[in-house]
Order: C-alpha cells, then sequence, then structure tokens
C-alpha cells in the first residue's frame, strides 16, 4: 500500500498544473531527423516504467488513458498487434528542503510615554533561516520507434506536489500529460506560448 500511496504522491507532481500558477516545468526533446507522420498506430511498453511492483497499478491506469487521448488527438490509431510507436512512463519524487535568510520580524517593541501620550511600536528583526520542506515529482513520458527499438521523442514534467493534486491523481495526471504532449513535435502549439 505505501508503494501505491508514494506513486500516487507522484502523480501529485503532475498535479502541479491545476495548482500553481505556473504549472510544472516541461522540457521535451525529439529526434530531428524522424518524420513524426510516418508513424500510424501506437501501443504500450509491456511492462511500463510505472508498473515495477510487477502488477498494473491505477496509476498507470490513469497514465495510459490520458496518453491514449492525446496520441489520438495527434491522429496515432492504438494498437496491440504490431503497434508503429510505443509508449512508456516513469515517475519519480524527491524530498527537498528551501532555505531562505533575510530578515524575520520576530517582535515589537512598543515604548508609551504617558505624559505626553506617545506611543511607539519599533519592530524587531532577526535573521534565523525559513526553513520549508516539500516534495517534487518528475514525470517521463517516452515515446519509441517499435521497429528499431530507438527513443524518437522524450517529455518530462516537474514540480512542486500539492494536496490537491494528491486529492484527484486522475485529473492531475490528465493535466500533466496534456500539457507534455503540447510540445510533440505534431502538436498544434498553444496559443499563449
Amino acid at each position: 500500500m505505501n508503494k501505491l500511496f508514494k506513486t500516487a504522491a507522484i502523480l501529485v507532481l503532475i498535479g502541479l498544473t491545476g495548482c500553481a500558477a505556473t504549472g510544472p516545468d516541461i522540457r521535451t526533446d525529439f529526434d530531428q531527423s524522424v518524420d513524426f507522420q510516418q508513424y500510424q498506430t501506437f501501443g504500450f511498453i509491456d511492462p511500463l516504467g510505472t508498473d515495477k511492483s510487477g502488477y498494473s497499478t491505477l496509476v498507470t491506469a490513469y497514465f495510459k488513458e490520458a496518453a491514449t487521448q492525446e496520441m489520438q488527438a495527434l491522429g496515432y490509431r492504438y494498437s496491440e498487434a504490431s503497434p508503429d510507436l510505443l509508449v512508456n512512463f516513469f515517475m519519480n519524487t524527491e524530498n527537498r528542503t528551501e532555505v531562505r535568510s533575510g530578515p524575520k520580524l520576530s517582535a515589537t517593541y512598543n515604548y508609551y510615554y504617558y505624559r505626553s501620550g506617545l506611543y511607539l511600536g519599533f519592530p524587531l528583526y532577526d535573521r534565523e533561516p525559513d526553513t520549508r520542506d516539500y516534495k517534487v515529482g518528475t514525470l517521463n513520458i517516452d515515446v519509441v520507434d517499435a521497429s528499431e527499438e530507438r527513443l524518437i521523442w522524450e517529455g518530462i514534467a516537474e514540480g512542486k506536489m500539492s494536496q490537491e493534486a494528491l486529492n484527484s491523481p486522475r485529473e492531475s495526471i490528465q493535466g500533466a500529460v496534456q500539457q507534455i504532449f503540447q510540445h510533440y513535435p505534431t502538436a498544434p502549439r498553444p496559443e499563449n506560448n
């Protein structure tokens, strides 16, 4: 059960899409010598990188559902028998700590002079570092030329994981996968990028 929760937490990283104003950091790379229009069908690598436990997880099902939608939107058909392209997923989470130092209000010194009714407040600052722990998730999506067994496209999303994403992994995964596939070589470019 702990592995399943850890996997769901990784998905949260992808859920950044709904929580953070800027969303996850998306990076892609592809083989520029490949004509992506030549491919007609896609399938999934067996076993997928998200199924390290020896069985298919709910997270894997969410990834497959989201990737199928995106690949079909790009014009590819799903095929279990000899697909042209194979899709794979990998996830990772890591704990990070952010340390900020700078003036921090620690107290206020109040001065009251009763004869004139003067009341002054003076802020007091200290330089203690502010430490914040958080989780960062990374999602990799690989697209492989099945006949040549060669990676032709890779999309990566990385960002802070939110509680909202953890509470709705399916929607978080769908949003992250959609953002990654917006950078696929044959995808129409988003107007705001």
